[in-house]
């Protein structure tokens, strides 16, 4: 249970704006502007299920416009409202000006719990709310984007895309009305994984740095390093995946709806996720420490705690018992503006969640984009790469079979360097590069000057400036 004074989501993220443009030189009506929301829709609408009409309540919300379309996540989730939806979308402009995504910031739910209803039952809802959105523009290619969120995915988005595709017929464009759609039906490979793969890649960037590594009291690289990941979806499960597998974390504790796992040897991250498939959650898994009260885990002692489900599960009530060092928000606002206060006057570093999660938008983008040229990507220069490739192996080839030189090329060596980037490779490439570029710009303003003193204002600053700046270039 959370203190009275903890301030609401919404609350937290007006709090941390507020911090940092106290530090900016914004005239107050810029301020005003880029702070408010420019428009919430509230849509009420009947389905007949079940022998009876249901009427389900959902939100469309547009935060700025100072890019066009905006950008933003539908989610299913009984707990959605006015506020969290319009909070979402402010954090969505400043994520999408961070990594230089060109959208404005945009957010949608539905109340609704999927778990309620069959999948032919959750097609019709979702069809119909598809219809209400988009006869308003709150789907379009070139004004309103969606993509999945918590509690959809991509077979939502192929319902909600073949919707807006019987609407309007002759849009040559339909297909990228909205993103996280299956690779058949106009999807992109590798955004699935994208938000859990940028966590990744945050984390590196991060690594790379020795002085922002001892900013947090750690040491090295990230083997080894003892993860705990809270929620196992798709952010968490991915994210958890590619640290154990790739890059040597162990990941000692997992944290579910009904309970959590601790194993200090490092839990079988793949197995965890198989068994959370088949049983609903972690309860009865045969290895590790299973307690019923899963957020004491978010306590334990960590190198990196990776909150990747929802808002507030680090808040004023806990706060003060977080033992990480190193926190990478993977979800939407899981620090509360309270905790954050607190932890970083125990001097726990926080990654934020407006960075931390960018890996989503950011291949949202790639597949926007490869929407609206109606290629796939890698195809027209695929095979002319390699060829180039080829012609470079061909004449090491022919030197190393100059017994005086006493080398040759080593098997592997040429399958990797003959292997020409395809559409997956250049979307990792791409959101590997972004998410180093959007760290460099907000780490340079967190070492550069002395009134910054965390990650996240770096943060806002970065993305308030980028979208006054676009206010600015347009008279405003």
């Amino acid at each position: 249970m959370t203190q009275a004074k903890e301030p609401s989501f919404r609350d937290s993220v007006d709090l941390m704006f507020n911090r940092a443009v106290a530090l900016m030189d914004l005239p107050p009506g810029l301020e005003e502007k880029i702070r408010v929301c420019n428009a919430t829709y509230t849509v009420r609408f009947g389905v007949r299920l079940r022998g009876q009409i249901h009427t389900f309540t959902g939100y469309r919300s547009v935060h700025s416009e100072h890019m066009e379309p905006v950008k933003g996540g539908i989610r299913y989730s009984l707990a959605v409202n006015q506020d969290e939806v319009e909070a979402l979308a402010a954090l969505m402009t400043y994520k999408c000006a961070l990594v230089e995504a060109p959208f404005g910031g945009s957010k949608g739910g539905l109340c609704i719990d999927p778990r309620d209803w069959d999948e032919h039952e959750l097609e019709r809802i979702t069809r119909r709310f598809a219809y209400e959105l988009a006869k308003r523009d709150l789907i379009n290619p070139s004004q309103n984007v969606p993509a999945p969120d918590m509690g959809t995915g991509e077979r939502e988005m192929a319902w909600i895309a073949d919707q807006y595709r019987r609407m309007n017929t002759t849009d040559i464009n339909s297909r990228a009305c909205v993103t996280g759609k299956p690779v058949n039906a106009g999807g992109i490979q590798g955004r699935t994984e994208a938000t859990g793969r940028g966590v990744q890649y945050a984390l590196q960037e991060y690594f790379r740095h020795g002085e922002d590594i001892k900013a947090a009291g750690l040491s090295g690289t990230l083997d080894g390093k003892r993860v705990i990941v809270q929620g196992l979806g798709n952010v968490g499960y991915h994210a958890a995946k590619f640290l154990s597998e790739e890059d040597g974390c162990k990941i000692t504790a997992i944290i579910e709806r009904d309970g959590g796992l601790l194993d200090e040897n490092g839990l079988d991250v793949e197995d965890v996720h198989n068994w959370i498939v088949k049983h609903g959650g972690v309860d009865g898994y045969p290895s590790g420490r299973f307690i019923r009260e899963g957020a004491k885990y978010l306590e334990h002692d960590c190198d990196i705690l990776i909150p990747a489900a929802l808002e507030g599960v680090i808040n004023l009530s806990n706060a003060e018992r977080i033992k990480a060092p190193l926190i990478i928000e993977a979800a939407n606002g899981p620090v509360t503006a309270g905790a954050d206060e607190v932890l970083r006057e125990k001097g726990i570093v926080i990654i934020p969640d407006m960075y931390a999660n960018a890996g989503g938008v950011t291949v949202s983008y790639f597949e926007w984009v490869k929407n609206l040229s109606h290629i796939r990507f890698g195809r027209m220069g695929r095979r002319q790469e390699e060829a180039r490739h080829q012609l470079i192996v061909d004449e090491l080839e022919a030197l190393s079979a100059d017994k005086e030189l006493g080398w040759t090329l080593s098997p592997s060596f040429k399958k990797r360097y003959l292997r020409g980037a395809g559409e997956l490779e250049l979307v990792r490439s791409g959101l590997d590069d972004t998410m180093r570029a959007a760290y460099g710009s907000m780490r340079e303003v967190w070492h550069a000057r002395g009134d910054v003193k965390d990650l996240r204002t770096a943060a806002y600053l970065v993305a308030i400036g980028k979208v006054a700046t676009s206010y600015r270039a347009l008279g405003l």
